[in-house]
């Protein structure tokens, strides 16, 4: 594989893991806690368009849909019975209760859809193009990832940055106390941003399940929550622009380490890097706050 094809299929790649950091800064900016439940929610919701898509033969479109729409549910009720009891609690709590979540929804997963490997149809081909007699490491199927998560990112950042609601969901993260003597209706800004997040990555699953065959599995996310994880922590979880850009220096990265070292040391270099990051910029690239230093 030329350096050229080894950068292009590592971006393309690093969308997929850019996907789901930008549901991670989604749930961080609008609520201040990180969800570690993030992998398992996805999980859920892509094994319902699974179900719908697979066992009982409906569009592709109709099963992102609903899994969509399941996201949006799953979260804001997550947020409404589990989260919302031990938000003013040590943030540890919160930890704690979505790590718990991801636990109880992957051996759900495993009761309702059992634990082996299954496969997602994809919507678009997953042959590489050519050009020529050269090879592209680029399918139209990796094409479609990138659009859709370039979407969701322009998205997100329109949202937070030029409309009221954005303003108010982050208003009601950074100072509920204030937010409320403003008139925000708080709680209802909080199970948004939860719904929301949720639901992108439900939208994020279903991109990412059809992209090798026997991908589905009660536990098969749980990878990418960390390279999603550390995307978001490089880019900034402050930032959606920073997300994505976070995903594709991780998956770039990795896709060069494969080639010209070892993949059996994948996690081994993720980890190191987030360690270099929180040390040297622990707000990541693209954040512009500054830590308050006494």
């Amino acid at each position: 594989m030329t350096p050229v094809n080894l950068i292009i299929y590592g971006m393309a790649n690093g969308t997929i893991y850019g996907a789901v950091a930008l549901a991670l800064v989604l749930i961080w900016r609008s609520t201040r806690i990180v969800n570690f439940a993030q992998g398992g929610m996805l999980m859920f919701t892509t094994f319902i368009a699974w179900e719908l898509v697979e066992r009982h033969h409906q569009s592709y479109w109709l099963g992102l849909v609903v899994a969509i729409a399941a996201g949006l549910v799953l979260g804001a009720v997550v947020e409404r019975l589990l989260v919302r009891p031990v938000e003013n609690g040590p943030p540890l709590n919160a930890v704690i209760v979505t790590l718990g979540l991801l636990l109880a929804l992957e051996a759900v997963a495993g009761m309702i859809w059992g634990n082996g490997l299954s496969s997602y149809p994809p919507e678009f081909s997953l042959n590489f193009y050519h050009v020529g007699h050269q090879v592209i490491y680029l399918s139209p199927n990796f094409l479609f990832i990138v659009i859709a998560a370039l979407a969701v990112m322009v998205a997100l950042y329109l949202l937070f940055q030029r409309t009221s609601l954005g303003l108010r969901m982050r208003s009601s993260a950074f100072n509920p106390e204030v937010a409320r003597l403003l008139g925000v209706r708080v709680g209802r800004m909080l199970t948004l941003g939860w719904a929301l997040a949720a639901g992108v990555g439900a939208l994020a699953g279903v991109l990412i399940a059809g992209t090798e065959p026997n991908y589905m599995n009660p536990n098969g996310f749980d990878g990418l929550l960390i390279l999603g994880f550390t995307a978001a922590v490089i880019g900034g979880l402050d930032s959606p622009v920073g997300a994505v850009v976070g995903g594709l220096v991780v998956g770039v990265a990795l896709q060069l380490l494969d080639n010209y070292v070892s993949g059996d040391i994948d996690f081994f270099f993720v980890f190191a890097l987030l360690v270099v990051v929180l040390m040297v910029r622990p707000n990541g690239l693209f954040s512009r706050r500054s830590v308050r230093r006494v």
